[in-house]
C-alpha cells in the first residue's frame, strides 16, 4: 500500500499557515516536498508533517528559520524507519519541555497583569517586582543578535543579570514610569517638539544610553541613528507600540501613541544628538 501524503493546499488548510509559506520552506531546504505530481504539485507525507509540526512549534518560541534550520538540522539527516521515528519523537519531548515552560511563563504573566488590572481598578499599591513575574527578556535573543550582533546580546545579558533583584525591579519600574508618562502627553494631545515632549525624549535617550549592548551606548555610538531607527520601529512592530497605546488606541487599533513617541524622539535626536 502506497504511503500517504497531503498536498501543499491541504497542508495549507490544515495547519493554517499558507502555501507560499511552505514553498519558501521547501526552497531554503527546511521542509522539502515528499514528492512533486505530475501536476506540479508539492505533496507532503507523514515524515514532512511532523518535521512541519516541529518548524511551526519553534516559530511560536519566536525563533527564526535560520535557527530553526540549525535546531532540527537536515531533513535527510534523521534516518529512516524505527531509528528516524525515535529521533524525531525525543525530538518532539524537547520540544513539548519548552511548550510547558512557555505555558508557565504565560501563567505568570497572565497573573501579573490581572493583579495590576485589580490595583489599578481598586486603587491598591502597584507593586513592580510583581508586575513584571513572567516578562523574560531571553526570549528576545535571537532578534537582538540578528539585529546587532552576539556581542550586543552578550553585553547586554550580563549587564541584567548584574543588577540582581532589586536593581532589575528599579530599571522595570523606570520603564514603567516612562511609558506611562508618554502616554499620558501624547492623550493630552501634545506636540511632539513641546517643552515636556522633549524632556521625556532626553529621559528615554539617557535611558536607553545606559543599556550595554545597545548601539547608542558608550561615546562612539551612533546614537541620532539608532535613536530615530528604534522610533520608528516602535510604529512598525506592534509588540513595541502597545507599550505606547492609548486608550483610543487601544479601542480603536491605532497607533497614535507609539507615533508621537517616534516623532518626539526624531525632534529631539535631530536638535540635541
Amino acid at each position: 500500500m502506497a504511503e500517504k501524503d497531503w498536498s501543499i493546499q491541504e497542508i495549507a488548510r490544515l495547519t493554517g499557515t499558507t502555501s507560499r509559506a511552505l514553498r519558501h520552506y521547501g526552497d531554503i531546504g527546511l521542509l522539502p516536498p515528499t514528492r512533486i505530481a505530475s501536476n506540479g504539485y508539492r505533496h507532503y507525507d507523514e515524515s514532512a508533517l511532523v518535521r512541519l509540526q516541529r518548524i511551526l512549534l519553534l516559530r511560536e518560541l519566536g525563533l527564526g528559520l535560520p535557527a530553526i534550520a540549525e535546531v532540527i538540522g537536515d531533513p535527510a539527516g534523521g534516518g529512516a524507519g524505527r531509528r528516524g521515528t525515535a529521533v524525531e519523537s525525543a525530538a518532539l519531548e524537547k520540544h513539548l519541555a519548552l511548550l510547558r515552560e512557555e505555558k508557565n511563563r504565560l501563567t505568570r504573566q497572565i497573573a501579573s497583569v490581572e493583579n495590576t488590572i485589580t490595583a489599578l481598578r481598586e486603587g491598591g499599591a502597584l507593586m513592580p517586582q510583581n508586575m513584571f513575574d513572567g516578562f523574560d527578556h531571553t526570549r528576545y535573543k535571537d532578534e537582538v543578535e540578528a539585529r546587532w550582533g552576539k556581542q550586543a546580546y552578550a553585553d547586554s545579558d550580563r549587564w541584567w543579570r548584574g543588577l540582581g533583584e532589586d536593581g532589575q525591579a528599579a530599571w522595570k519600574q523606570r520603564v514603567a514610569d516612562l511609558n506611562a508618562d508618554w502616554i499620558a502627553l501624547a492623550s493630552a494631545g501634545a506636540d511632539p517638539a513641546s517643552p515636556e515632549a522633549q524632556d521625556l525624549a532626553r529621559r528615554h535617550v539617557e535611558w536607553l544610553t545606559g543599556i550595554p549592548g545597545t548601539p547608542a551606548y558608550g561615546a562612539d555610538g551612533d546614537r541620532r541613528a539608532y535613536v530615530i531607527g528604534l522610533g520608528e520601529m516602535y510604529v512598525a512592530d506592534p509588540r513595541f507600540g502597545a507599550n505606547y497605546a492609548t486608550d483610543a488606541d487601544r479601542s480603536g487599533g491605532g497607533s497614535a501613541g507609539a507615533e508621537f513617541v517616534r516623532d518626539a524622539l526624531r525632534s529631539y535626536a535631530e536638535r540635541a544628538l
